[in-house]
């Protein structure tokens, strides 16, 4: 059963198009990634199907339910956990969660024992009494996504929930995640951590200037580019305009530079290693390593945009 369908989506800002004619199905039970460098508009894409922006073309459904013609059924059963922060820092977290669920209809007893369940599941029980100013970043988007949960919907969309916290909140969430996927949960997640999208997502879609260009299952993707070799090169220094030399070499698909590690995508039907080498030692680049890398995630990624995630 798909809880999303997405057909013909569109979005333009004056002559820009944000989102460009995309379509797409997410079944129940998964947990769908949405990938993107900046500007490539997944989060306009997530707006709109979060009923937060009209589209201009397109329908979309949730539930079976056109999201025009029945958003109050898509709402109640829809959570949204959007990147910036939505809770109240002059209300306690308790008071922050008991509103955002009495929006969905809770009422009395029931509001109650969903407001604490939902603080119970992001482990912020003991902080119940607390205002959120005083909260760390991490226990803030904990919040945030207990305020999205607590009227237990069916879809969950989740953008950007761990940007700018400890990795020991960011690994809270991600079981938090899991767990309420095991509990019938659909989520659609979008991330600039690649490594988040590999640990969680079952399946995965790349949008670049609007279009949806891949989708398919972490392995499926990375079959699409099997003809390909990456070399990572740790140096001293590296700047932009030796970046864009080593991409005229014969059989380069792309370079990324990720602070001292020059990561080389090439061709598998043209044998350039020695070419590359080359490149480094004739302009007295010292090479601190060379490792051969395995195809994953952020490979697929570079070569089908040309871009890092966080570009």
């Amino acid at each position: 059963m798909k809880i999303v369908q997405v057909e013909g989506l569109t979005k333009k800002y004056g002559d820009i198009v944000a989102v460009d004619n995309i379509s797409l199905g997410i079944h129940e039970g998964e947990i769908f990634g949405l990938l993107g460098p900046n500007g490539a508009g997944k989060s306009t894409a997530i707006h709109m199907i979060s009923g937060l922006l009209p589209m201009d073309k397109g329908a979309i459904d949730i539930l079976g339910q056109d999201i025009r013609k029945n958003s109050s059924f898509t709402k109640n059963n829809t959570g949204i956990v959007p990147q910036d922060l939505a809770i109240y820092e002059d209300l306690t977290a308790y008071e922050n969660v008991h509103f955002f669920a009495g929006l969905y209809g809770l009422r009395g007893s029931e509001l109650k024992q969903r407001t604490e369940e939902a603080l119970e599941f992001v482990g912020l029980a003991d902080k119940a009494k607390t205002f959120p100013k005083g909260f760390s970043g991490g226990m803030k988007r904990r919040l945030n996504i207990a305020c999205a949960i607590a009227h237990r919907p069916k879809l969950i969309i989740m953008d950007e929930p761990t940007v700018g916290i400890d990795p020991q909140s960011r690994n809270h969430i991600l079981q938090s995640i899991k767990k309420l996927n095991e509990m019938g949960c659909t989520i659609i997640y979008t991330s600039h951590y690649m490594e988040e999208v590999e640990e969680i997502c079952s399946r995965i879609a790349i949008m670049d200037h609007g279009k949806v260009i891949a989708e398919g299952t972490k392995e499926e993707l990375k079959a699409t580019i099997t003809n390909t070799n990456s070399v990572w090169i740790t140096v001293d220094s590296f700047d932009k305009v030796q970046e864009n030399q080593l991409k005229e070499i014969s059989g380069v698909l792309s370079v990324e530079l990720d602070e001292n590690v020059v990561k080389v995508s090439s061709s598998s039907d043209i044998s350039n290693l020695d070419k590359i080498i080359h490149y480094f030692t004739s302009n007295h680049i010292p090479l601190r390593n060379i490792e051969n890398k395995i195809t994953n995630l952020e490979t697929v990624f570079l070569i089908l945009t040309g871009r890092k995630l966080r570009d």
